[in-house]
């Protein structure tokens, strides 16, 4: 016999990778009795009715939020404080409000002024993503094994954030808890920069005149293939992410800007010694990323390959 549902009804406002995987794994798992769904375009709401992944798909935030026990804003952070304002009014009294966005210090300043005493407010980051977006682009296993961090703003109920770290635990994720602040910084270096420099580089490959586009896709089997994944990403999401985590962006971009400066120096000097203890280091960082369980260490990543025809008997 399974456990009862964490919660009896959790309103997904948004509906593109995390929302529909959090629709998915959520119903797999048993954690709401009823999940209802809204999006802002109407061609969305009624994909996610024909995929048949939630209970009900209706047409508004506020008809999503009613009597919801757990909202989850599952829309680029720049959208969340206008639709916290939204339906405020619609909120049921001891419902946990929460989001998924990557920048926490904005969400903070931008929905909690909007949001009564009567609910609690905990924002969450799940750290799982794909470069797809869009309602059939979720999965249920998108969080598994990977963390989502929880920032409760201070005086938040203890017993709510235990809810919603249950509920992330549920989906698969393993949970850490930080100040919104320090979680903007770790993720400026973590997530934010290299998408930035990702995106520069697919940008300069795009503008080189000595380089033919079709050149940079051929040849792209070698570090280009990787960044452009991750510079295929939204591109809403990621102009909101760094508008509102600018700071620490600028902070992180400024340190790399003199790390960057410094290999500079050392390839023009020929100095090897200086480049091989560079790259020395941060060997053992990515070896330290795939023994913590965060990559594959499988050769080429992991991706799939065909065999050699005729290959010999």
């Amino acid at each position: 016999m399974s456990p009862a549902p964490l919660f009896k009804r959790v309103a997904l406002i948004g509906f593109g990778l995390i929302g529909g995987s959090i629709a998915r794994a959520a119903r797999a798992q048993n954690l709401a009795e009823e999940i209802v769904a809204t999006a802002r375009s109407a061609k969305t709401r009624a994909r996610v009715a024909e995929l048949g992944i939630v209970d009900r798909v209706v047409e508004s935030n506020i008809d999503a939020v009613k009597d919801a026990d757990l909202v989850i804003l599952c829309i680029p952070v720049g959208a969340c404080g206008p639709v916290a304002q939204e339906v405020v009014a619609y909120l049921k009294p001891g419902a946990i409000v929460s989001d998924v966005g990557s920048v926490k210090g904005a969400v903070v300043r931008d929905m909690a002024p909007h949001l009564p005493a009567s609910v609690h407010f905990v924002p969450a980051h799940p750290v799982a993503g794909t470069e797809h977006s869009g309602p059939d682009s979720g999965f249920a296993e998108l969080f598994i094994n990977r963390w989502c961090i929880l920032t409760p703003p201070e005086g938040t109920d203890p017993n709510a954030v235990e809810r919603l770290r249950a509920f992330w635990a549920g989906l698969g994720a393993k949970v850490e808890i930080m100040t919104p602040d320090h979680h903007d910084l770790v993720l400026a270096i973590t997530s934010h920069l290299p998408h930035l420099i990702a995106y520069t580089i697919v940008g300069t490959a795009d503008e080189l005149g000595q380089v033919t586009s079709s050149e940079v896709m051929k040849f792209s089997a070698g570090g280009f293939r990787d960044f452009t994944r991750i510079a295929a990403s939204d591109p809403t999401m990621w102009r909101d992410v760094f508008l509102a985590n600018k700071d620490a962006v600028l902070e992180m971009l400024g340190t790399f800007n003199e790390d960057l400066s410094k290999l500079t120096r050392a390839i023009r000097r020929g100095d090897g010694e200086a480049l091989f203890e560079h790259f020395t280091r941060t060997r053992a960082i990515r070896r330290g990323i795939v023994e913590i369980g965060q990559d594959s260490s499988a050769p080429d990543f992991g991706r799939p390959h065909a065999n050699l025809a005729n290959e010999p008997e």
